[in-house]
């Protein structure tokens, strides 16, 4: 089944590859009709987080969010193993005052009690 053409689609294909004269309002006319259809293809919600994004004010909280984010949670893991660290300095240290220190050895296996 043949698709039916619109008679004026001729005549805007010839408008469009024409130069546009000084002053034309042509070339943002078809700008806007090329971003309309763009957005028709993509879906409503994607639109609108683009729009988000595009304002500075948003962009740089955004950035400066997640940077502090990112800072934190190095923090927190620094935190944790500088934690991990002394539990083990702490064995360390009782298992030199005091040999038959019942805690676990460095290869995991219990101590010997003492005769």
């Amino acid at each position: 089944m043949p698709s039916s053409r619109d008679p004026l689609d001729p005549l805007l294909e010839q408008w469009r590859d024409a130069p546009p004269p000084a002053g034309s309002v042509a070339p943002e006319v078809w700008r806007r009709i090329a971003a309309a259809k763009i957005r028709k293809e993509r879906p409503d919600w994607l639109v609108q987080l683009e729009a988000v994004f595009a304002r500075p004010s948003f962009a740089f909280v955004f950035v400066t969010a997640c940077v502090l984010l990112g800072l934190f949670l190095a923090e927190a893991r620094v935190s944790r193993l500088q934690a991990e660290r002394n539990v083990q300095m702490a064995r360390q240290y009782l298992r030199l005052i005091d040999p038959s220190f019942a805690g676990t050895q460095p290869d995991g296996a219990a101590a010997a009690p003492r005769s």
